[in-house]
């Protein structure tokens, strides 16, 4: 008999469904401490979970015959997945049932901030009958701007555009192939969001590059009477900014669902006029509790089974099957994906990799997919891996194509990658030496040697003399110390680039520092480990 704990409150729909699979049993504990999921985890074949449990590294300490975790939602920070891998269970999410309930719940919000449909019930509620004041607008022609175009956002456009609305689409990562054929004018440019909408809908994961990515000089360039709405992590919206501009009466409106920290500590939007809040509503609905739960349940089983694996956010690990070098090459190339995507800011235009010397006489699918990995990691909420990169990256659009060229040029086997967005072109180039030295050895011309190993500063600065010192006597002041560092120059353009390893990831004050510093052009932090 298998046994599925579920320790979190789960549809009845998804208990129901594992009781009625040939030989599944389900058990329902929920509220347990994390000592007593410990004690009893061995117990069981696979394990379903919401929000609540958290799958720590002391409870997959003696894991037993546990096979699987399901998580019936998509975010899986409550669960060690790294643990998770090295004793071989699989993790499993449900990225695609909230997707509709996220989406409706958007929609509800800009119709109650069109129609003033909150603080006209209150008044009416409390006696008045004030037909005049809360006088609404319209969605029919009004322009609403989706910044990201992912799942939920696309499913936004599909309901605004049956008000016959004007959508602008943004993604900061890359747009979906089929987006311009739903009606969705595709910008080229952020500013063009802000500029022209009279909505703007934000649909990203949180992370360094979307962090107050609208705040107070964003705002300024909208109209007076958009609104803003913020269904997808809080902190996307500066809150401080939009509190002083929905104070100021800069702006028509917002509505938001999430918050930097939940509960918020500060009610203030709860006391603002013109602002709509909900208790992160956006995947709470009885069909997508039924939905998540349901396929759960089924994934669950199925991969426990031994059948179709779906969903999986730890593929099987392939070290040990593919030759050692390739091993090193997969790993090296998805920490160049990982600088990629940090030093080459915008939408993705093209990507190219190229093999040269004894790696192009490989398999080298792999190590293609590992860059993807780590060019794609940053832009998506989920972990990814071998199993899930190649479907996320064909949702957005983006191939990557793949040469070989077994002629040696400057070392005996080398990976590169030519990532092209609409604001830059990056290319960068690394060997393994030695069979286990892992080195980026160009990057955008220039000729480099740097560890691609924890924090890497990559510097794009004017050449002249005294770089070196002053970007040492920085890192010295904030107490970080420097590992390894690579310098490349062109002397014919006067320009260098110098890219430092770091024993720690400098902190704000010490980049500004380094910002300001008058040989600098360009400044990235590059997060590999």
């Amino acid at each position: 008999m298998i046994k599925v704990l579920i320790t979190d409150k789960l549809a009845q729909e998804g208990i129901d469904l594992l009781n009625s699979s040939d030989g599944v049993e389900a058990v329902v504990k929920t509220g347990i401490s994390e000592e007593e999921l410990a004690r009893i985890i061995s117990e069981h074949d696979g394990l379903i979970i919401r929000s609540g449990t958290k799958v720590t590294a002391n409870v997959l300490a003696n894991p037993g015959k546990l096979k699987a975790i399901a998580r019936a939602g998509v975010g899986v920070d409550n669960i060690d997945i790294p643990e998770a891998t090295r004793k071989g269970i699989l993790v499993m999410n449900t990225p695609g049932g909230n997707t509709l309930s996220a989406a409706e719940h958007t929609m509800a919000l800009i119709l109650s901030m069109s129609r003033n449909v909150v603080p006209a019930c209150e008044s009416l509620k409390s006696g008045a009958w004030d037909r005049k004041k809360y006088m609404g607008n319209q969605l029919n022609n009004k322009v609403l701007g989706l910044i990201g175009l992912g799942r939920i956002g696309m499913a936004v456009a599909k309901m605004a555009l049956g008000f016959n609305m004007k959508i602008l689409g943004y993604d900061p990562f890359a747009a979906p192939t089929n987006a311009e054929k739903l009606g969705i004018e595709i910008c080229d440019n952020i500013e063009q969001i802000y500029r022209e909408t009279d909505f703007i809908s934000v649909h990203v994961p949180r992370n360094e590059q979307t962090l107050n990515l609208i705040g107070a000089e964003q705002i300024e360039m909208m109209k007076p009477t958009v609104r803003l709405v913020n269904c997808a992590r809080g902190g996307i919206i500066n809150e401080d900014a939009l509190y002083d501009a929905l104070a100021k009466k800069r702006i028509a409106g917002a509505a938001l669902d999430v918050y930097p920290k939940e509960p918020p500590e500060n009610r203030r939007f709860t006391e603002s006029e013109n602002c709509i809040v909900t208790p992160h509503l956006g995947a709470s609905t009885e069909e997508a509790q039924i939905e998540v739960a349901v396929e759960a349940a089924q994934i669950l089983v199925d991969a426990i089974k031994g059948g179709p694996i779906r969903n999986a956010l730890n593929a099987p690990s392939t070290a040990g099957t593919l030759p050692p070098i390739i091993n090193q090459y997969t790993e090296l190339a998805r920490r160049i994906g990982t600088v990629a995507s940090t030093i080459g800011p915008g939408q993705i235009k093209s990507v190219e990799v190229q093999y040269r010397g004894s790696i192009a006489e490989q398999t080298v699918e792999p190590v293609t997919l590992s860059f993807a990995m780590g060019l794609l990691q940053k832009h998506l909420d989920m972990p990814l891996n071998m199993v899930n990169t190649p479907v996320l990256a064909k949702e957005r659009g983006i191939s990557i194509d793949e040469t070989k060229n077994t002629k040696v040029k400057d070392v005996a086997s080398s990976f590169s990658a030519k990532v092209v967005t609409d604001k830059v072109t990056r290319t960068i180039t690394g060997s393994v030496f030695g069979g286990t030295l892992l080195r980026i050895i160009e990057i955008d011309g220039f000729n480099i040697e740097v560890t691609p190993q924890g924090t890497v500063l990559v510097i794009y600065n004017d050449d002249k003399p005294g770089v070196i010192g002053s970007v040492g006597t920085v890192c010295g002041r904030h107490n970080i110390n420097i590992c390894t560092m690579g310098v490349g120059q062109k002397a014919t353009e006067q320009k260098a680039i110098l890219a430092v390893s770091l024993d720690k990831e400098p902190g704000q004050k010490a980049i500004e520092e380094l910002g300001q510093l008058d040989f600098v052009n360009e400044i990235y932090v590059c997060k590999l480990d």
